[in-house]
């Protein structure tokens, strides 16, 4: 697709991409569309042949100056390493005789995180894009486009281009300028403070706790917490989506970017391995949970080192929020509240396009009755 001297490209992979020109369309900082962190998804081999995620960026340029806006987009032959679920679209689609893969994916792969998923110098750039991407669905023949986990500040552009809009429920904790973590306690109800206390007394017991972050990261680190993807992985959805290669890598690239919480055995020599962990990732605003893993079998030691921990770090940076990750009711009663997420699906079928349509009215109904009810059993002080 091309207007006057620009024109939009499908590129190989984001690493055909000069890094300078990527990162300067986000400027926001977000750590997930970064030139780094997509590039070592691709060398490591996370996504790419055999994967089910093709990389097919857009990018919009004349060619001689540096491109003016990108989408970070993979051919998908799969609906895994989403978290917004189209299966039972996929389904209906085939079963009507149709092929619903591949399809093109909009998105930052494994990473239920909200973000730009256009990145563009200016908005008329930004929906030129977006015009680029349903040319490619309607040339190639593809089923349909998804772009997930949009940051709320571009939700608009999806609308006015008449995207269908999905919302879903994620829970993040929010920083009410907090000094510390006895400041955030003080917001709950007694008994939920007390109840607080007791669980991180209890998942420290004869541990200690290491924050790592830049120069702290060794490759030790990484074997161990390879351990603990792999695990995690093994029994969350059947096989790990990231290679060993792509720790290293973020070891290499990001490591100022990223917070790996460890616990160790209080009696473990200095040299000896933690025994559960967690990755978090950093940006200007928020602290992003993705991983986390255990060899053992203590109460309370997750939401120790995936939520207070993540909610420790978030107040001593003075950033606005910790997002955990997708799904998790159970985040609701360690402070984290439930906030609306949303999707943008172009479906150029107009009979697929109106049963979805119809299905997802339903489906918001009953997120916001959902959303609405949780909000009331947040476990916050009343006034």
């Amino acid at each position: 697709m091309s207007e006057g001297d620009l024109a939009i490209r499908l590129a190989g992979a984001v690493g055909a991409i000069d890094e300078s020109e990527w990162d300067a369309l986000e400027p926001g900082g977000n750590p997930f569309t970064s030139h780094r962190f997509l590039q070592l998804l691709e060398e490591s081999g996370s996504v790419g042949p055999g994967t089910g995620w093709a990389p097919a960026p857009l990018v919009l340029g004349d060619g001689v100056t540096p491109i003016r806006a990108a989408l970070p987009a993979y051919l998908k032959s799969h609906s895994q390493g989403e978290y917004v679920f189209d299966h039972a679209w996929a389904d209906a689609w085939h079963r009507a005789g149709g092929s619903y893969y591949p399809k093109l994916q909009i998105s930052v792969p494994f990473t239920p995180a909200t973000g730009p998923r256009v990145l563009a110098a200016c908005e008329d750039d930004a929906r030129l894009m977006l015009r680029g991407a349903e040319a490619l669905v309607t040339s190639e023949d593809l089923s349909s486009a998804h772009a997930t986990f949009i940051a709320p500040e571009q939700l608009h552009l999806f609308e006015e281009a008449g995207w269908l809009i999905r919302e879903d429920i994620q829970f993040h904790w929010s920083n009410d300028g907090f000094q510390d973590f006895d400041a955030f306690l003080a917001t709950l109800a007694s008994r939920k403070r007390k109840a607080i206390r007791k669980e991180r007394a209890r998942a420290v017991e004869g541990l200690r706790i290491e924050k790592l972050s830049g120069d702290g990261l060794r490759p030790e680190h990484w074997d161990a917490f390879w351990m603990f993807y792999q695990d995690t992985g093994a029994r969350k959805w059947g096989q790990p989506y990231l290679t060993r290669e792509a720790f290293d890598l973020m070891g290499q690239r990001m490591a100022e970017e990223i917070v790996l919480i460890l616990a160790y055995e209080d009696d473990a020599y200095e040299d000896d391995m933690p025994v559960a962990g967690a990755l978090n990732f950093a940006g200007p605003e928020a602290l992003y949970g993705r991983y986390w893993g255990t060899v053992i079998d203590k109460p309370f030691l997750h939401f120790e080192l995936c939520y207070y921990q993540a909610i420790d770090v978030a107040i001593e940076r003075g950033l606005k929020r910790v997002e955990a990750g997708a799904q998790g009711s159970h985040k609701l009663a360690r402070g984290y509240e439930p906030v609306a997420t949303h999707s943008a699906h172009f479906i150029p079928h107009d009979g697929f396009r109106a049963a979805v349509a119809d299905y997802l009215v339903h489906e918001r109904h009953a997120m916001g009755a959902e959303r609405e009810t949780l909000r009331s059993l947040a476990p916050f002080r009343r006034s």
